[in-house]
């Protein structure tokens, strides 16, 4: 049985960072792009992040880059979101997902319905 686990949510100030886990159990993520959604109160989700089965390909909501990071460790079949700056917008309920992809160097965050397989979310709060 597929299962994706988020953690490292929580309460951070303005400007604070916080890096988000997602864990995979019950198959690997070598053949996944990993993608991280987030979606506030009354807002539809969003995508923001997304990395490739083999790492070599990330990309970011405008909203993000040059805050966030994505990165994969397979070993540990595990995708971080190391979030940077964060602002009071950044609040959100962040969904990791995966998408089946082979080793194709390719992942996107424009069509959350194009991922399987969701964890169950962690809050981020940004405020002071």
């Amino acid at each position: 049985q597929k299962e994706l686990v988020e953690s490292g949510g929580g309460l951070v100030q303005p400007g604070g960072s916080l890096t988000l886990s997602c864990t995979a159990s019950g198959f690997t993520l070598d053949y996944y792009a990993v993608g991280w959604f987030r979606q506030a109160p009354g807002k539809e989700r969003e995508g923001v992040s997304c990395i490739s089965s083999t790492g070599g390909v990330t990309n970011h909501a405008d909203s993000v880059k040059g805050r966030f990071t994505i990165s994969k460790d397979n070993a540990k079949n595990t995708v971080y979101l190391q979030m940077n700056n964060l602002k009071p917008e950044d609040t959100a309920v962040y969904f990791c997902a995966v998408q089946a992809s082979g080793l194709l160097r390719i992942c996107q965050i424009a069509a959350a319905n194009g991922y399987t397989d969701w964890g169950q979310g962690a809050q981020v709060t940004v405020s002071s």
